[in-house]
């Protein structure tokens, strides 16, 4: 036998197998509890870092990927679009198929992910649904004006628009403005990324949209697929061109490995990763009826972690917040500070949105990295409360109070502000509003006029935003990687080892949630206090207590 075929039985050549079926996800990993339980949506960071190892692994011969939803935001789609083009250039093949972009539906995104790839393969009965980019929202005044409830609500400055929800019927000029802006930043890089990997005209890529959703052989036709094929058949292809006794290996399976020749031993530089997911709020990292929430206690003990680990060189911030409470992010902002007060730079990468309170914790770093879609800025504050009176009297509730304060009543739902309390709220937004401001302008450099020429609480895109001075640089985590290797003086091509932090504890790690434990903790003291009020011996009941609470 040939020493070629046998070394090819020993070390077979692989098929890199994605299946982008479900969007990705840049939370953080969750406990075994939730990977058990949950959908398995693969994550980011993991799609990445596999597709940059797999470019330079010999062995993987063929990419292809399952690519029917692989992305919920403009953001995502763009680091997916940058890893497979890294791929690309190692001169390898990349499939991706798709059952239908869009059945019957939105599939713009699911396409512009799949226009990266060398070939587009589409399932003869599917459609391309490059329908294009549009934005809607629900104005729900009319409903609050029928339910009795008025909202009192005030904000700095006209384009911040978080309250025009409820107090608005329609878009005001401003909130149409901005929302115009990022429709078109979204639209023109959608026509130009996909008319450069098809080698469409500008002209061609808007009629083909304008005609979408498109069926599959007019999509051939057209150049936006190039072959129409079920997956098995995309699965033999592949194989095929991978060479004689091809094994295809999963994400998981190509994941596992890497992590195994990342232990090998070797130089690396260590750098921190702290996760910032979430709607932010004091506190610890959790999840609320509302989604994830960014907790500062959290947070802020990644960074001291960092802070404290000899071995980290720099930390990478991954930022994906639609902003919160300014306090928490006050608290997050200085965890950033400190950590360049250490002397460990911070890089700040953001992911899918980066907005108000999100760029709060982000603006004191030393660099900020963002998507070309990344929703930032927003930098503004909305404040006040919703009175619910009426709602109750017209549900026959009845209520009652007694006080003592000129303002203990201040924030209660049952009666609006007074005068000089919504002189109040008016200081309140002023305040928080001057300090956020001042702080962008300590942050990048820029005069406090700048900041508010570039603020009143309107949302621009990455791209917008870099221009604007807000952010330094566009990509996404490898981008922000590179930017580390800069800021530290290591090669273009240093090895990482990247460390998540905070470290997790071992309930964590199973997904154990705290509310958890002070529940047994609260079990513990009450069936400690029933033994002694029996006269037994609740030194167990003490340990126990004690094992919960570590």
């Amino acid at each position: 036998m040939p020493v070629s075929r046998l070394r090819a039985r020993v070390r077979p050549p692989r098929v890199l197998a994605l299946d982008l079926s479900q969007p990705v996800t840049d939370a953080p990993p969750g406990g075994l509890v939730g990977r058990l339980s949950g959908p398995k949506r693969p994550q980011l960071r993991d799609v990445l870092e596999v597709l940059e190892a797999a470019a330079a692994d010999p062995r993987v011969r063929v990419l292809h990927a399952r690519v029917d939803q692989p992305a919920a935001s403009w953001a995502h789609a763009e680091e997916l679009r940058e890893a497979v083009a890294a791929f690309r250039r190692s001169g390898k093949p990349a499939l991706a198929h798709a059952q239908s972009f869009g059945e019957a539906g939105d599939g713009t995104l699911s396409y512009f992910v799949a226009a990266a790839f060398d070939e587009v393969w589409l399932q003869p009965s599917g459609e391309v649904g490059l329908v294009g980019v549009a934005r809607e929202e629900r104005f729900l005044a009319d409903m609050l004006d029928k339910l009795d409830v008025r909202p009192e609500l005030d904000r700095r400055h006209e384009y911040k628009t978080a309250a025009n929800v409820a107090t608005h019927r329609e878009f005001t000029d401003a909130h149409r403005e901005f929302a115009d802006r990022m429709v078109e930043s979204h639209y023109e890089h959608l026509v130009a990324g996909v008319g450069g990997d098809r080698s469409l005209s500008h002209e061609a890529v808007t009629a083909l949209v304008d005609r979408a959703p498109i069926a599959a052989e007019e999509a051939r036709d057209a150049g936006l697929v190039d072959r129409l094929a079920y997956r098995d058949e995309v699965v033999a292809e592949s194989k095929q061109r991978a060479g004689e006794g091809a094994q295809v290996t999963t994400l998981a399976a190509y994941r596992s490995l890497v992590r195994r020749r990342q232990l090998r031993p070797g130089r690396r530089t260590t750098v921190a990763l702290v996760h910032g997911h979430g709607a932010i709020q004091a506190g610890r990292n959790r999840r609320s009826m509302m989604g994830p929430v960014m907790g500062s206690d959290t947070v802020t003990l990644g960074f001291q972690q960092a802070i404290r680990d000899k071995k980290v060189r720099a930390i990478c911030f991954r930022v994906d917040s639609p902003g919160g409470s300014a306090v928490a992010s006050d608290a997050v902002w200085r965890a950033v500070a400190r950590a360049r007060e250490a002397g460990k730079p911070v890089v700040v990468s953001m992911g899918s949105v980066a907005g108000s309170g999100g760029y709060w914790v982000a603006m004191g770093a030393d660099r900020i990295v963002a998507a070309h879609g990344t929703l930032t800025g927003s930098i503004g504050v909305v404040s006040g409360k919703f009175v619910l009176r009426g709602l109750r009297e017209r549900l026959g509730i009845t209520s009652d109070a007694v006080e003592r304060g000129a303002h203990a009543r201040m924030f209660s739902t049952e009666q609006s502000f007074s005068d000089d309390e919504w002189e109040q709220v008016q200081a309140f937004l002023d305040r928080v509003y001057d300090e956020f401001v001042r702080k962008v302008a300590e942050g990048r450099a820029m005069s406090p006029e700048e900041v508010h020429e570039h603020a009143r609480g309107r949302v621009w895109t990455g791209a917008d935003a870099a221009e604007r001075g807000l952010v330094d640089r566009l990509g996404g985590y490898r981008a922000a990687f590179a930017t580390v290797r800069q800021l530290v003086g290591l090669p273009t091509d240093a090895r990482l080892r990247v460390r998540v932090l905070p470290r997790q504890s071992l309930a964590e790690r199973l997904g154990i949630k705290q509310s958890d434990f002070d529940d047994a903790r609260a079990v513990a003291r009450e069936l400690g206090a029933a033994l002694r009020g029996a006269g037994l011996d609740a030194g167990v009941v003490r340990m126990s207590g004690d094992a919960a609470r570590d």
